[in-house]
């Protein structure tokens, strides 16, 4: 039985796609709320999301970029009929599909089915943590932490690290960089990573630059043991 995790705040659409796509042969789990439905990602690996847009705790549109930083989970949005530039945001921030409210079981259906058929084979092998030397950057709770001592950073700091831990022993390029963290518009405030840089060695205690190492010009790199 296809696996469906169904993230939305409204317990009577939440109660009515339980008992439709259950009876059409699906195994329907629920979450309230997107760190619920996070952490259930990572328990659960369910074969596809569905996942309202306005939701108490995150946006939806945070929700998709961040199962993207660990899980290729097909992520179906929910959207009201106006809402095209939420829509537009879901995609970039790596939503597979749309559907608009108020839709119908079939239309729903059908795309469940081809989000299914793009995902391919059960993905039991993701990553919801990155370990480089002492680093561990986890991905689920969004938090890091250093030789055991948790670090305190803002989203775009962690952004930041976790972009260079997924690429350890690289050297990513202020533009790789940019585009990746910051948004597609960002292409030569190098002055922005420069900052960043300068805080993350403050809060690792890496003044020297041992594992955050500045390539001058090009990028950055965190070295990898």
């Amino acid at each position: 039985m296809p696996s469906i995790l169904v993230v939305d705040d409204d317990p009577s659409l939440l109660r009515a796609l339980r008992i439709g796509l259950t009876a059409r042969g699906y195994e329907v789990s629920v979450a309230g709320t997107g760190g619920e439905g996070i952490s259930q990602v990572a328990l659960g690996a369910p074969d596809v999301v569905v996942l309202d847009l306005g939701l108490p705790d995150l946006d939806g549109v945070d929700v998709c970029r961040r199962l993207r930083e660990w899980s290729k989970v097909p992520i179906l949005v929910l959207s009201a009929a106006d809402a095209e530039g939420r829509k537009v945001a879901a995609l970039d921030a790596g939503a597979d599909d749309y559907v608009t409210k108020p839709f119908g079981m079939a239309e729903l259906e059908a795309r469940l089915r081809v989000a299914l058929r793009h995902a391919g084979a059960a993905r039991k092998d993701e990553r919801t943590e990155l370990v480089v030397g002492d680093l561990r950057v986890d991905l689920v709770h969004q938090g890091a932490s250093y030789r055991g001592r948790e670090l305190e950073l803002t989203a775009r700091e962690l952004a930041f690290l976790t972009y260079l831990a997924r690429n350890a022993g690289k050297v990513c390029t202020h533009h790789m960089i940019l585009k990746e963290v910051w948004g597609p518009q960002y292409g030569g405030e190098t002055h922005y990573l420069r900052v960043y840089a300068h805080r993350l060695r403050r809060k690792l205690g890496d003044d020297e630059g041992a594992l955050l190492r500045t390539h001058p010009g090009i990028g950055y790199q965190l070295v990898s043991p």
